[in-house]
């Protein structure tokens, strides 16, 4: 029997996939700019949650890495599953946002307009704080803190180049309306980075 959180996480995964073959059937998706920044992402986001399940059933009841909270059995599965929810559906959101500019790789398009409607308002890249947030609510539902710390932090070194990669290409691309834009949002988190 398939929990929320496999259920969730198998909807991530499909969501990925349909990106991917959405850029296949467009002919978009060019990896010349991308300088391999997308299998560093799935890579590293694939690695940390593999490993957060492989430490879920490693990890014995007792250890001192899992969580534990008296009184309230499941919060760390019921929060998780609450963020990967809000994850996915930040991430959905901003691919329907950005329409057919949005890709799986690092390409823009000369004449492509800067968004600055929906997520975009408040940062410059939801879509991978969508993907951040996924990979650390499933670390979080894994139930111990090794999980939690790889989902968080590998996911995040990736999006971290990723980030520098594609605002090299925008301002590049789109010049000053996109170093506007920059200079009044945040990259991931808003209000704060």
């Amino acid at each position: 029997m398939f929990t929320a959180v496999q259920v969730t996480s198998w909807l991530w995964l499909l969501l990925e996939i349909s990106l991917v073959i959405r850029d296949r059937v467009r002919g978009t998706g060019s990896a010349g700019a991308d300088r391999g920044t997308r299998w560093v992402v799935v890579g590293l986001t694939l690695s940390a949650t593999l490993a957060a399940t492989v430490f879920e059933f490693l990890l014995p009841a007792g250890s001192a890495l899992r969580f534990s909270s008296p009184g309230i059995p499941g919060w760390a599965q019921v929060t998780g599953l609450g963020v990967m929810c809000a994850g996915l559906v930040l991430r959905g959101c901003s691919v329907l946002v950005l329409g057919k500019a949005f890709r799986t790789t690092v390409e823009v398009d000369r004449g492509q307009r800067v968004v600055t409607r929906g997520p975009y308002r408040w940062v410059r890249h939801p879509s991978y704080t969508g993907v951040l947030l996924l990979a650390a609510g499933y670390g979080l539902a894994a139930g111990n803190w090794l999980s939690f710390a790889l989902t968080v932090v590998l996911p995040l070194v990736s999006v971290l180049v990723r980030v520098t990669v594609e605002e090299q290409a925008l301002v590049r691309v789109l010049g000053r309306p996109y170093e506007t834009y920059r200079a009044g949002t945040k990259r991931l988190v808003p209000g704060v980075w």
